[in-house]
């Protein structure tokens, strides 16, 4: 069920638009972040480069299927850029790793900053306690895909070298809708 006080964003790709509720009602400082960077426009002409398949994770015992996207991890643009935020866990937000969840991609606990991944299917193993990383932490859902489930796909099976979509997929506008 949406909530309509939460505002809505969409990505405008080349394969089609994503259109995302943020949960700034639950994760205020994770959607605060997300929000300034969409208000910013420093979304705009970057892409989705991940894709992480069942298939092309060999080192990973836990395995999660997810597209990523934003500035890149080691890019360093703008004045929002390398301003990290605090974690907002799961056991606190009360949003789960489902089909179709926004969350902050990280290297360590309080190291989110610009880049965002979309779940495919539920990855529970990211939520507080799972184990995709070794410290139980989990990973920041601060949102959900109201529509372009379907665009999400696509963009998850796109040609890849590994994890790395070859080409990256442009993500041509992002702004907020409501």
């Amino acid at each position: 069920m949406e909530n309509t006080t939460n505002p809505q964003v969409e990505i405008v790709t080349e394969f089609g638009t994503i259109v995302l509720e943020i949960a700034q009602d639950v994760a205020p400082i994770t959607a605060a972040n997300f929000l300034n960077y969409v208000d910013s426009g420093a979304y705009n002409n970057t892409s989705f480069y991940r894709t992480v398949l069942m298939d092309n994770q060999p080192d990973n015992d836990v395995k999660i299927e997810v597209i990523q996207g934003g500035l890149g991890m080691t890019a360093v643009t703008g004045p929002l850029r390398n301003q990290p935020i605090p974690l907002e866990r799961t056991e606190k937000t009360g949003l789960k790793h489902v089909d179709g969840t926004l969350s902050m991609a990280r290297l360590a606990a309080d190291s989110a900053t610009s880049e965002f991944f979309i779940c495919i299917n539920d990855q529970p193993e990211l939520n507080y306690g799972g184990k995709r990383y070794a410290d139980g932490q989990g990973f920041a859902a601060f949102g959900h895909v109201v529509s372009g489930q379907d665009v999400v796909r696509k963009i998850q099976v796109s040609a890849h070298e590994k994890q790395e979509l070859t080409p990256n997929i442009a993500i041509l506008k992002v702004q907020r809708v409501g």
